[in-house]
Protein backbone atom coordinates (compact mmCIF):
# COMPACT_ATOMS: atom_id res chain seq x y z
CA UNK A 1 0.00 0.00 0.00
CA UNK A 2 1.55 3.57 -0.87
CA UNK A 3 0.15 6.93 1.17
CA UNK A 4 0.11 10.01 -0.44
CA UNK A 5 2.09 13.04 1.10
CA UNK A 6 -0.96 14.86 1.68
CA UNK A 7 -2.97 12.02 4.14
CA UNK A 8 0.04 11.86 6.37
CA UNK A 9 0.34 15.68 7.02
CA UNK A 10 -3.49 15.88 7.69
CA UNK A 11 -2.53 13.11 10.45
CA UNK A 12 0.21 15.56 11.60
CA UNK A 13 -1.51 18.67 11.77
CA UNK A 14 -4.08 16.20 13.49
CA UNK A 15 -1.74 15.82 16.38
CA UNK A 16 -1.80 12.11 15.31
CA UNK A 17 1.40 10.27 14.79
CA UNK A 18 2.55 8.37 11.52
CA UNK A 19 5.41 6.15 10.38
CA UNK A 20 8.04 7.64 8.36
CA UNK A 21 11.24 6.10 7.18
CA UNK A 22 14.81 7.02 7.87
CA UNK A 23 18.88 5.47 6.88
CA UNK A 24 18.31 3.09 9.70
CA UNK A 25 14.70 2.00 11.07
CA UNK A 26 11.42 3.60 10.21
CA UNK A 27 10.28 6.54 12.41
CA UNK A 28 7.42 7.32 14.81
CA UNK A 29 6.75 10.92 13.85
CA UNK A 30 4.25 13.77 15.74
CA UNK A 31 4.61 17.36 15.79
CA UNK A 32 5.98 18.48 18.85
CA UNK A 33 3.08 19.75 20.69
CA UNK A 34 1.24 18.49 23.95
CA UNK A 35 -1.40 16.58 22.44
CA UNK A 36 0.98 15.23 19.62
CA UNK A 37 3.29 13.77 22.11
CA UNK A 38 0.90 12.38 24.83
CA UNK A 39 -0.57 10.55 21.85
CA UNK A 40 3.18 9.31 21.03
CA UNK A 41 4.02 8.38 24.36
CA UNK A 42 1.12 6.75 24.84
CA UNK A 43 1.24 4.83 21.56
CA UNK A 44 4.96 3.98 21.92
CA UNK A 45 4.06 2.86 26.03
CA UNK A 46 7.20 5.31 26.51
CA UNK A 47 7.98 6.72 29.86
CA UNK A 48 7.99 10.34 29.76
CA UNK A 49 11.63 10.44 31.42
CA UNK A 50 12.79 9.07 28.41
CA UNK A 51 13.01 12.32 25.24
CA UNK A 52 12.66 11.80 21.97
CA UNK A 53 14.44 13.94 19.52
CA UNK A 54 13.28 16.00 16.73
CA UNK A 55 14.26 14.93 12.58
CA UNK A 56 15.04 18.07 10.75
CA UNK A 57 16.18 18.30 7.22
CA UNK A 58 19.91 19.82 8.67
CA UNK A 59 21.00 22.62 11.60
CA UNK A 60 20.31 25.48 9.51
CA UNK A 61 16.18 24.16 10.39
CA UNK A 62 17.29 23.11 14.27
CA UNK A 63 18.54 26.66 14.45
CA UNK A 64 15.25 27.71 15.36
CA UNK A 65 14.79 25.80 18.10
CA UNK A 66 18.36 24.52 19.50
CA UNK A 67 22.02 26.40 19.75
CA UNK A 68 24.22 25.61 17.27
CA UNK A 69 27.98 26.39 17.53
CA UNK A 70 30.62 25.44 15.48
CA UNK A 71 31.34 22.33 16.97
CA UNK A 72 27.75 20.95 16.25
CA UNK A 73 28.39 21.97 12.72
CA UNK A 74 31.59 20.51 12.62
CA UNK A 75 30.70 16.93 13.62
CA UNK A 76 27.51 16.76 11.55
CA UNK A 77 29.33 17.65 8.55
CA UNK A 78 32.42 15.29 9.37
CA UNK A 79 30.79 12.09 9.87
CA UNK A 80 27.97 10.14 6.68
CA UNK A 81 24.79 12.30 6.41
CA UNK A 82 21.84 10.32 8.99
CA UNK A 83 24.33 8.98 11.30
CA UNK A 84 24.26 11.01 14.16
CA UNK A 85 21.62 13.21 17.00
CA UNK A 86 22.99 16.03 18.04
CA UNK A 87 22.11 16.86 22.22
CA UNK A 88 22.20 20.72 21.97
CA UNK A 89 20.99 23.05 23.90
CA UNK A 90 17.32 25.04 23.52
CA UNK A 91 16.80 28.35 22.71
CA UNK A 92 13.91 27.85 24.97
CA UNK A 93 12.87 24.75 27.40
CA UNK A 94 10.29 22.52 25.26
CA UNK A 95 8.44 20.10 27.04
CA UNK A 96 10.68 17.32 28.74
CA UNK A 97 9.47 14.76 26.49
CA UNK A 98 11.46 16.65 24.08
CA UNK A 99 14.28 17.18 26.53
CA UNK A 100 13.92 19.79 28.03
CA UNK A 101 16.57 22.75 28.09
CA UNK A 102 18.44 19.79 26.02
CA UNK A 103 16.71 18.61 22.66
CA UNK A 104 18.28 15.78 20.58
CA UNK A 105 18.06 16.77 16.76
CA UNK A 106 18.53 14.54 13.92
CA UNK A 107 18.95 15.29 10.06
CA UNK A 108 17.97 13.36 8.09
CA UNK A 109 19.13 11.94 4.81
CA UNK A 110 16.18 9.53 3.49
CA UNK A 111 14.76 11.26 0.44
CA UNK A 112 10.86 10.30 1.45
CA UNK A 113 11.96 11.86 5.72
CA UNK A 114 13.07 15.17 3.77
CA UNK A 115 10.27 15.41 1.56
CA UNK A 116 8.18 15.12 5.30
CA UNK A 117 9.89 17.14 7.18
CA UNK A 118 9.94 19.94 4.09
CA UNK A 119 6.47 20.42 4.08
CA UNK A 120 5.52 19.68 8.06
CA UNK A 121 8.64 21.02 9.92
CA UNK A 122 10.29 19.54 12.90
CA UNK A 123 8.71 16.14 13.80
CA UNK A 124 9.71 13.64 16.59
CA UNK A 125 12.85 10.93 15.52
CA UNK A 126 11.99 7.76 17.56
CA UNK A 127 11.96 4.37 16.53
CA UNK A 128 8.14 3.32 15.98
CA UNK A 129 8.36 0.13 17.92
CA UNK A 130 6.78 -0.03 21.07
CA UNK A 131 9.40 0.37 23.94
CA UNK A 132 11.32 -2.69 24.37
CA UNK A 133 10.26 -4.46 21.30
CA UNK A 134 12.06 -5.42 18.27
CA UNK A 135 11.62 -2.58 15.29
CA UNK A 136 10.10 -3.88 12.12
CA UNK A 137 12.12 -2.31 8.89
CA UNK A 138 9.22 -1.95 6.82
CA UNK A 139 7.33 1.25 7.81
CA UNK A 140 3.45 -0.26 6.89
CA UNK A 141 4.43 -3.14 9.46
CA UNK A 142 5.84 -0.73 12.11
CA UNK A 143 2.38 0.97 11.71
CA UNK A 144 0.52 -1.99 11.61
CA UNK A 145 2.16 -3.10 14.72
CA UNK A 146 1.77 -0.02 16.53
CA UNK A 147 -2.07 -0.48 15.40
CA UNK A 148 -2.05 2.98 13.50
CA UNK A 149 -4.67 3.40 10.22
CA UNK A 150 -4.15 2.36 6.97
CA UNK A 151 -2.76 5.21 5.87
CA UNK A 152 -0.36 6.68 8.63
CA UNK A 153 2.85 5.46 7.32
CA UNK A 154 5.26 6.43 4.24
CA UNK A 155 5.60 3.38 2.46
CA UNK A 156 9.22 2.50 2.53
CA UNK A 157 11.52 -0.64 3.58
CA UNK A 158 14.59 0.81 5.48
CA UNK A 159 18.35 -0.79 5.88
CA UNK A 160 17.82 -1.60 9.79
CA UNK A 161 20.81 -2.15 11.60
CA UNK A 162 22.16 0.29 14.66
CA UNK A 163 20.50 3.60 15.33
CA UNK A 164 22.03 6.55 14.92
CA UNK A 165 24.88 7.68 17.84
CA UNK A 166 23.41 10.44 19.92
CA UNK A 167 26.18 13.13 21.02
CA UNK A 168 25.75 15.63 23.36
CA UNK A 169 27.74 18.99 22.05
CA UNK A 170 28.81 21.90 24.38
CA UNK A 171 32.45 22.91 24.96
CA UNK A 172 33.20 19.30 23.92
CA UNK A 173 31.57 16.56 22.69
CA UNK A 174 30.21 13.07 24.75
CA UNK A 175 28.85 9.98 23.33
CA UNK A 176 25.41 9.37 24.96
CA UNK A 177 23.96 6.64 23.04
CA UNK A 178 26.61 4.63 20.95
CA UNK A 179 24.84 3.62 17.57
CA UNK A 180 25.63 3.25 13.96
CA UNK A 181 29.06 5.37 14.57
CA UNK A 182 31.46 4.18 17.63
CA UNK A 183 32.53 6.23 20.51
CA UNK A 184 36.06 5.21 19.40
CA UNK A 185 35.41 7.17 16.72
CA UNK A 186 33.72 10.47 18.19
CA UNK A 187 36.74 10.40 20.27
CA UNK A 188 39.04 10.26 17.92
CA UNK A 189 37.46 12.64 16.09
CA UNK A 190 37.35 15.14 18.69
CA UNK A 191 40.93 14.61 19.48
CA UNK A 192 41.83 16.43 16.09
CA UNK A 193 39.12 19.36 16.58
CA UNK A 194 39.27 19.95 20.06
Amino acid sequence: MTNSLDNVLKHLENNESIVYPTSTLPALGCKPQKIALDRLFEIKNRSENLPVSLAVLDLEQASEIVICNKLATDIIDYFPKGSLTLLLPAKNALDKRLGGNWVGVRPVVDKRARNLISASGPITATSANKSGKKPQKDCEKAAKDLKLNDNQFISGVTNGGAPSTLVKVDTKVTVMREGIISKKEVVAWSKKII
